[in-house]
């Protein structure tokens, strides 16, 4: 189709669409709008594919077989926007678990398993047959994690450019991870901060359901921060979750068995890093607040790698996706802001002030 048919096609497809909605009651417009829309990009779609590329461009300098064509009959080159499905969702769900991974990290589960390890192997510590001693004896004999302390934080630095670990001056750091994290975080509280003084406001759920905040904050940070986890993520991150999350897996149980809280008088799985960490590893590392950033971090960027946060979605039905996410965002920032990296948090207001203008960053 010629570049002049399609522009004749778009502006008759505008008076078409003015005068369809204007004939409709106000309560049908919203059922035909992204009906109507979705229908124009196909219309362009088929038009700028009558015609390859290489036939269009032949034409348009004169190699084709009509000769030079006047630009308005050159066909139209149709380009689909496909930039922000060009991601890798395997290696964004394993970003999701490395995250996950990252915060059992910090709270020293990997070194508090090393310790009773030692104290086992010692005879310092009063087990021998119940299932907390099998499991030390198991992962003494097997060594099951090949990743070591240098690999995972090397992992840690590429994905999130947490830690200290040198840089490889070949890869990706992806060194805006928390500061988009963070933002995110904000900008899905902001969303239903908004949405309940709009319920409030007008007297209910049921009265113009949509918030008075703007989809597109969320949508524009989230297209971002999948980005940067996607082009940070290649190589071993994908094998290393996979192993290392079945370790802490099978080192949690181990933690839990009833001989090894026995034998540190605890209740649970956490009562025994927290006095292991204590005795052995000069304090312990915010086990209640990482414990949670872990699990609705994890959750959040599992939504992240699932969405492709289309510009054109209904807001009612963005609304309903995004509502699960809510509650997780404000207990991540809640957490956040008691740990040393999240102590100068500004609030969700300021931060996402902060963010949304030019040469800012988050605390």
């Amino acid at each position: 189709m010629t570049l002049q048919t399609t522009e004749t096609i778009q502006r008759l497809w505008s008076t078409f669409l003015r005068d369809q909605l204007a004939a409709m009651p106000p309560e049908n417009r919203k059922q035909v709008e992204q009906q109507l829309e979705d229908r124009f990009g196909e219309l362009l779609e088929t038009a700028g594919n009558g015609t390859s590329s290489a036939d269009g461009f032949l034409d348009l300098v004169g190699f084709g077989g009509k000769g030079a064509v006047p630009f308005e009959n050159a066909s139209y080159p149709y380009i689909k926007p496909d930039f922000d499905d060009s991601v890798v969702p395997s290696q964004l769900h394993a970003a999701a678990e490395l995250y996950y991974i990252y915060q059992h990290e910090r709270m020293k589960i990997f070194q508090v398993v090393q310790v009773l390890q030692r104290l086992f192997r010692e005879g310092r510590m009063r087990i021998q047959r119940g299932p907390g001693a099998h499991g030390l004896y198991l992962l003494d004999k097997w060594r099951p994690l090949r990743y070591t302390i240098r690999d995972r934080m090397l992992a840690y630095r590429r994905a999130f450019n947490y830690g200290n670990a040198p840089t490889n001056t070949n890869g990706i750091t992806n060194s805006n991870f928390n500061r988009q994290l963070v933002g995110f975080m904000v900008a899905v509280s902001q969303y239903f901060r908004d949405l309940l003084i709009g319920e409030v406001i007008r007297g209910g759920q049921l009265i113009e359901q949509r918030p008075f905040g703007s989809i597109g904050t969320v949508q524009r940070i989230g297209l971002d921060l999948r980005y940067a986890l996607d082009r940070s993520t290649y190589g071993n991150i994908l094998a290393l979750t996979l192993e290392v999350g079945h370790y802490l897996h099978t080192i949690l149980e181990v933690l839990d068995a009833p001989d090894i809280k026995k034998a540190f008088d605890a209740n649970t799985k956490w009562d025994v890093i927290e006095i292991v960490s204590n005795r052995y590893l000069g304090g312990v590392a915010e086990p209640s607040q990482r414990a949670k950033m872990a699990e609705s971090g994890r959750r959040i960027l599992q939504f992240v790698a699932d969405n492709d946060f289309k510009t054109a979605i209904d807001p009612i039905l963005f609304q309903s996706e995004l509502r699960p996410m809510g509650p997780h965002a404000e207990a991540w920032i809640a957490a956040y802001r008691m740990t040393p990296e999240g102590s100068r948090f500004a609030g969700v207001s300021p931060t996402l002030r902060r963010l949304t203008s030019p040469n800012s960053a988050v605390a």
